[in-house]
Parts: structure tokens; C-alpha cells; sequence
């Protein structure tokens, strides 16, 4: 993968208003990022030390780390929006928080976008468009989108890259590349994540996106894959007002995809919508292999008509194409929650990696059949799976693949969307048009036979469904395979000792903290270093109340268990 370096900047108006837009000191940017790594790390440890990590904690810290991406800049604020997918990974309250990343980007200047337009297609506005509103339509992390419209009359939007994207970017990577070493040196924990490895996914991604010819390219391939869709529009590119920096698309308005009342106004269907939102990824994912991985209400629109209209294509992803009797299989093999064939589909399609135990694997997709087939994605679910996944990467060198990140992240948010439109829409009812589609494109004749054997597999299923006390049984046989069943005998007494021991630990620790800081004041005091004693006698007071905190709660504890006694 080759870094790219920026170009010189010749225009002397976009070099002065340039100055300055982001802190390109190394020196400086190091010690902005490494402080606020610092002091995040020691939040959380400090937190866990001193059991303060409750809801409204975490929710203050998270608030603090959004404002800090939002002062780095660009390539933080995406880093910042990959992880508000992770439910499975971090808690909750960084999920909300995170996720509000992408309505937070401030736009930047009309004159420095303008600036931008006339050094990279090398004239001035005037000349290349009839009209330009100087006023953007919308702005996100790594550009902004402006309305114009050429001499010949069509109507279009310019989108504008921030400058300097790339001079910070490769910035940023040697900075990052330093805080993941320095991490895997200081926390031996992180190592099992294999943060060099998702960091370099990470910008590898980043530098495809800010290349706007290969943004265009996407776009004439995705308008390709949905050529026989009449109900799905996609904008064309204008390649003479085009250049990596620059993008110009037809202008194709239409109502946010998520606005259910001004769709019912303009008596839209919105079960249509939402059935036409989901036949459309499910072509992505299973025909074309090729599907936008970002789906959310920003980048899709409905027309007047009704019709999808999808934008921007920088985060497209690619996975392996499966068969379409493979499709119909893997279809019904969710309906009758078949774990098995589901992770073999899986596997095929490059989504899953195969390990020796792919036990704790087939837990996890038998627990997302359960609990996500017929029920909203509520990312609040992912934090009963949070153990399981970090047992995963504890026990064997497992690592998700980027392609199923953007699965999970694009469906999660098309799930949001459908059920922001109607609360009680279901998935499989929703891909039945699809299926229909698959089942009488092509190869009719076969394709109707998988169907009708699938189907009468999948009765025969449904009329062999066990009772209720066979399910108990088969569960409790499943879970005793997989090594779930775990015997847990809770004594008052020896939970009430464990207690007391911790108190006991914790009071020690302080204790210690206490009186270190007590006698290095002291003889720093004798040794007339008073600004240093003081802190340290500063220190040794915080660390003494800590202690008259633990003591007073051990005697509190002890003095109720002796009530209880009597």
C-alpha cells in the first residue's frame, strides 16, 4: 500500500487560509494525542481501581473523549465513527456518544472550498459552473457537498474535500503507529487485539476514501450492478469536473430515508420503501458482492416517485459472491436457526476466519439467530456476548475480518432506519421479494426445485418441532456440549469473607500509598523542596481518606453482619 503525499499547494488564497486549520506540528500533535491517550487510560484504570464506573462516569468520560476527536480532527472523528459500531467491544455509552460523530462535523470555509475547486480543475468557479451556492448542503469529516449547475443546464453537486486531508493523514499515521507500539510495550492486554494490524486496515480504508476518482469509479460500478432497477437511482459522475480532491455528481434530491412523516405526506408507501431498502443490500451482499458500507439516513434518499436513491461511495466493500441456491439454503437455514450452515456460508464468503474450536464462534452466531431474527438489533443485547468475545481473542488468534465489521455495521443501521419507518416491520417478510427474484431469475427450472425442497424441509422442520420439556432438554444437552452449563453454589458466608478480604486489600493498598507519600514529603522536606513536599503531602491526604473510607465501610459491613446474627 503506498502512502500518499500531498500535492504543493499553489494557490497563494488556499495556502494562507490553510494555515493553521489543523496542528501540523509533529512535536506538538504527538504531545496533544499522547496526552489525551494518557489521560484516558488512566481514567478508565483510575475508575476500575477505585470502583467509580458507573453509567453516568463512563457517559462523562465518553462526552470529554468525543469533544477531543472533534479538536483532532478528520482522521479521529472517523476513527471515532468506526468504533460507534463496536456494541461488542466498548461500552454502551461510548456507542451513543460516538455515533453522534457524524451530524457533529462542522463545515468549513466557503472561500477556502472554492479555493479548492479552482487550484484542482485549474479555473475559476465562474467559468466552470452557470450557478454555485457557496452555502454547502451538508458537510462530514472528510469533505463538504456544494449545489451548482453547469452551462449545458443539469443541476449537480460539487463535494469538496477539507485540504490538507493527506498531509494530516500521513501525520497521523506515524503518530498512531507510535501510541500502538508504546501501548503493546506498557499493556500486554492489548497485544491479543492486534492493534497494528486494525490500525493499518484502518488508514489503508481512510486513503481510498479521499481519493475521489476512486469514489467516482464505485459509483459508475454500483449504477452498473442496478441497471435493471428502475425503483433504485444512483447519480452520475461529471468526470470532466473530477479529480481526486474534487467530486461532481448529478444533483438527485430527494426526502430522508428515515423521515417517515414527510414520506406519509408525500403518500409515500413506506412499507414499500422499506422493502425495496432491504431487497436492495441483499443484492449488494449475496449477487453482487459489492455494497455500501455505510449506509446510513444521510447516504440514502427517497425520491417523489418512491424511489431509493443512494449517495456517496467512498466506503464501499467487497466480499465473495455465494451461489444462489447457496443463498436460498443459508435463507432457510436462519429461519430453522441451523447454526452450522449458517457459519459454513460464513466461512465461504470470507466473512468468518475457520480456527481449530470454532465452538465459541458458533455461540456467538447461535446467540445472534436467537436473539436478532425476529426482534430489532438493540445494540444494548451485544453487552450480554461482550465476555464471549473477549474470550474468543484470549483463547485463540481470532480476529473478525473487516468485511463482517461493515455487515454488522450496515445492517444494524438498516434495521434502525426500517423500524424508525415501521416499529413492527420484520426482516424475513421485508427479503421475501428478493428471494422471490433469486428463485425465478436465470435458472428457473433448478432454482424452483432448491426453493420448493427448502420449503418443504422447513415445514417438515416446523411440524417436528419439539415440546417445550424436549426444547429444555435439547438446551440443556446443547449447553452442556459447548461447555456452557456452569454449577454456581453462592454461600453468604464465604461471599461475605471475599468482601471483607477486598476491603482489606483495598485499606493496604492505601495505607502504603498514604505513608509513602508521607515520608517522601518529610525528606523532601528537610531537604528544602517545599513545592514538592507539599504536593506529596497533597497526595498522601487523598490517599488517607481513600483509607478512612475502606475502614469506615470494613467496620459498617461488620457491624451489620453481627445485627444479622443476632
Amino acid at each position: 500500500m503506498k502512502w500518499h503525499r500531498s500535492k504543493k499547494l499553489t494557490n497563494p488564497k488556499l495556502s494562507r487560509l490553510s494555515l493553521g486549520t489543523y496542528p501540523y506540528s509533529p512535536f506538538f500533535r504527538q504531545i496533544k494525542i499522547f496526552g489525551i491517550a494518557t489521560k484516558l487510560l488512566f481514567s478508565l484504570w483510575w475508575n476500575k481501581v477505585t470502583g467509580n464506573n458507573s453509567s453516568g462516569r463512563r457517559y462523562r468520560l465518553a462526552q470529554w473523549l468525543v469533544k477531543n476527536i472533534l479538536e483532532l480532527g478528520p482522521t479521529f472523528i472517523k476513527i471515532g465513527q468506526a468504533l460507534s459500531t463496536r456494541a461488542d467491544l466498548i461500552p454502551i455509552e461510548y456507542i451513543q456518544e460516538f455515533s453522534q460523530l457524524q451530524d457533529r462535523v462542522p463545515p468549513f470555509s466557503s472561500d477556502l472550498a472554492i479555493a479548492v475547486i479552482e487550484q484542482e480543475l485549474g479555473k475559476s468557479v465562474s467559468v466552470l459552473f452557470a450557478e454555485f451556492n457557496p452555502t454547502p448542503l451538508a458537510a462530514a469529516s472528510l469533505g463538504q457537498v456544494h449545489k451548482a449547475r453547469l452551462y449545458t443546464g443539469e443541476d449537480v453537486v460539487v463535494k469538496v474535500q477539507r485540504p490538507g486531508l493527506a498531509k494530516l493523514f500521513n501525520l497521523d499515521f506515524e503518530i498512531l503507529h507510535r501510541l500502538v507500539r508504546w501501548m503493546n510495550r506498557l499493556i500486554k492486554n492489548s497485544r491479543k487485539f492486534n492493534l497494528e494490524a486494525v490500525y493499518r486496515e484502518f488508514f489503508e480504508l481512510l486513503y481510498m476514501e479521499i481519493d475521489y476518482v476512486h469514489e467516482g469509479k464505485n459509483a459508475d460500478r454500483f449504477r452498473a450492478n442496478f441497471q435493471g432497477y428502475h425503483r433504485v437511482a444512483v447519480p452520475q459522475v461529471y468526470w470532466q469536473y473530477t479529480t481526486p480532491k474534487i467530486l461532481t455528481l448529478e444533483y438527485l434530491p430527494g426526502i430522508k430515508i428515515d423521515d417517515r412523516l414527510a414520506l406519509e405526506a408525500n403518500r409515500i408507501d413506506t412499507q414499500e420503501v422499506i422493502q425495496l431498502g432491504i431487497t436492495c443490500y441483499l443484492k449488494q451482499l449475496l449477487e453482487d458482492g459489492f455494497f455500501q458500507s455505510d449506509p446510513h439516513p444521510g447516504n440514502m434518499a427517497v425520491s417523489q416517485r418512491g424511489d431509493i436513491i443512494f449517495y456517496d461511495f467512498g466506503t464501499m466493500a467487497e466480499v465473495k459472491t455465494i451461489a444462489k441456491d447457496q443463498m436460498v439454503k443459508t435463507f432457510f437455514a436462519v429461519l430453522k436457526k441451523d447454526t452450522d450452515e449458517v457459519v459454513e456460508t460464513l466461512i465461504y464468503m470470507g466473512l468468518i476466519e475457520p480456527v481449530a474450536d470454532m465452538t465459541p464462534v458458533k455461540r456467538m452466531i447461535a446467540f445472534m439467530i436467537e436473539e436478532f431474527r425476529d426482534k430489532p438489533v438493540d445494540v444494548r443485547a451485544f453487552e450480554q456476548i461482550t465476555e464471549e468475545v473477549y474470550s474468543i481473542f484470549e483463547q485463540q488468534p481470532f480476529r473478525l475480518p473487516p468485511q463482517m465489521t461493515f455487515i454488522v455495521k450496515s445492517l444494524t443501521t438498516l434495521d434502525g432506519i426500517a423500524r424508525a419507518l415501521d416499529p413492527q416491520y420484520n426482516l424475513l417478510a421485508a427479503a421475501q421479494p428478493f428471494l422471490k427474484q433469486v428463485a425465478f431469475s436465470q435458472q428457473q427450472g433448478s432454482m424452483l426445485s432448491i426453493l420448493a425442497r427448502q420449503t418443504k424441509d422447513f415445514i417438515q422442520y416446523k411440524f417436528r418441532q419439539p415440546n417445550r420439556t424436549q426444547l429444555s432438554i435439547m438446551r440443556l444437552e446443547s449447553r452442556l456440549d459447548l461447555g456452557e452449563l456452569q454449577v454456581k453454589v453462592k454461600s453468604i458466608e464465604s461471599e461475605r469473607s471475599l468482601k471483607q478480604i477486598q476491603l482489606g486489600i483495598k485499606s493496604l493498598i492505601y495505607t502504603c500509598f498514604s505513608g509513602f507519600c508521607l515520608l517522601s514529603g518529610s525528606v523532601l522536606l528537610v531537604g528544602h523542596l517545599k513545592g514538592m513536599a507539599i504536593a506529596l503531602f497533597c497526595f498522601a491526604t487523598f490517599w488517607f481518606i481513600l483509607l478512612m473510607r475502606s475502614m469506615m465501610s470494613m467496620a459498617m459491613k461488620e457491624k451489620m453482619y453481627r445485627m444479622a446474627q443476632k
